[in-house]
């Protein structure tokens, strides 16, 4: 292995395959996804019913209802794959990536331009882009617990890793989705540093990623507004995008406590998209700074109980597929938050559980679903010296002066067989 933060396959007991004997689900976690969801139902609404009246000449319900609809979809969805143990993804996997890549192609030639982009189906209703994102955090796991003897080797590590990444970014970007493709990139990259991925490729793959983007920006009218905007927003915020200005006005005058639920006045002058892209900005002005953090807590909560999940994990397939879902979540929230905030280039990522969206909603709860399938596999709890060793340290029990001491494992010269 290399000397990266690596998955000590000794860690784990092998498994056949078969369940491991149902178990309770994680309850803190539930207990978050569900705080998550009720906070975000809320703020839709608050978000949504003049956005829904003025613009789309509908209800003030309309997209609340459409929200509901999908959450049905999504929860349903969520409670099946929690009935299916993951490890029958070594098998699912090929097939779902197939049908993504096909949708991924399906939505460039139907041409059906919404925002400047194809991206969607049905008039918006449905964006391959997001379904690709779980499929290829799932995808990545599969294939890296089964590379996980030979991912120091260039050719059977990087490499392949590479085309993969390259294939489903390439598509998403040709939409163009510029944030949707760096988010599988990215991700695609931590799960290779979680995976064992060796040092030197991971800073080649660094490296790779950052000319890859510096050529995008170049070759992107999109991509060079948006870093243009966001340089000048840091030296001068008086001169950010319009969009970002908007939710600084928002922001701003929420102050600590927020004007009250229903009260922003930033969606009357000018906020684009209050109820997907800026919901965070109007959760900002309406709660204040208060609200703003316990929505920040809602998702430490979760990603805490994630990680607790992954760690618990009876095989590294487990831990793997958990830490890169949670992360993914993770990686969606704070991307949405610190755009609003300037801190970011602008993306279009949603915030996960709250902002409008039915292909966003139903694809996270679909990997809570995921999640709470290996929940439920869990260790009992009385782990030995083995199951101590995760994510890149060797625990050693019989430490001077019986401490219990770490040590990085060192690089192996031959492969297994």
């Amino acid at each position: 292995m290399g000397t990266g933060t690596f998955i000590n396959r000794a860690a784990y007991a092998p498994t056949d395959g078969n369940p491991a004997p149902s178990r309770s689900v994680d309850v803190p976690f539930v207990l978050a996804v569900t705080g998550l969801l009720v906070f975000g139902l809320i703020m839709l609404y608050s978000a949504s019913s003049d956005f829904s009246l003025i613009m789309l000449e509908e209800s003030p319900a309309y997209m609340f209802n459409r929200q509901l609809l999908w959450l049905g979809i999504g929860l349903t969805g969520a409670y099946v794959l929690s009935r299916i143990d993951y490890h029958h993804w070594r098998k699912l996997i090929v097939p779902a990536m197939l049908l993504t890549i096909l949708l991924l192609i399906g939505v460039l030639l139907m041409k059906e331009i919404r925002f400047g982009s194809k991206r969607s189906f049905f008039e918006g209703s449905v964006q391959p882009s997001e379904l690709a994102k779980l499929i290829s955090v799932i995808y990545l796991s599969v294939w890296l617990y089964a590379k996980r003897d030979r991912l120091h080797i260039f050719s059977l590590g990087f490499l392949p890793l590479s085309v993969i990444l390259g294939i489903f970014g390439g598509l998403i970007f040709l939409q163009p989705d510029l944030s949707a493709a760096g988010t599988v990139l990215l991700m695609g990259g931590l799960l290779f540093f979680l995976a064992g991925g060796d040092l030197k490729q991971i800073a080649l793959m660094l490296v790779a990623t950052l000319a890859v983007g510096w050529l995008v920006v170049q070759f992107s009218d999109t991509g060079q507004q948006r870093i243009l905007e966001f340089i000048t927003g840091l030296k001068d915020p008086t001169q950010s995008s319009y969009h970002v200005l908007r939710s600084f006005e928002a922001i701003v005058g929420g102050g600590v406590f927020g004007r009250g639920i229903g009260q922003s006045l930033s969606k009357f002058t000018g906020l684009p998209l209050p109820p997907t892209d800026s919901i965070f900005a109007v959760i900002a002005e309406e709660l204040g700074l208060i609200g703003s953090v316990f929505l920040m807590c809602l998702y430490a909560m979760l990603i805490w109980r994630g990680f607790v999940i992954a760690r618990r994990a009876p095989d590294m397939l487990g831990t793997l597929l958990a830490s890169g879902l949670v992360l993914w979540i993770g990686v969606e929230a704070l991307i949405n938050m610190t755009v609003m905030v300037g801190l970011m280039p602008f993306a279009g990522n949603a915030l996960p559980f709250i902002s409008a969206g039915g292909s966003n909603l139903t694809v996270m709860l679909g990997a809570v679903g995921i999640l709470l399938n290996i929940s439920r596999q869990r260790g009992d709890g009385n782990r030995t010296e083995d199951e101590w060793r995760s994510f890149g340290a060797t625990i050693d029990l019989r430490g001077r002066n019986g401490r219990r001491r770490v040590s990085r494992p060192r690089r192996s010269r031959r492969v297994e067989r």
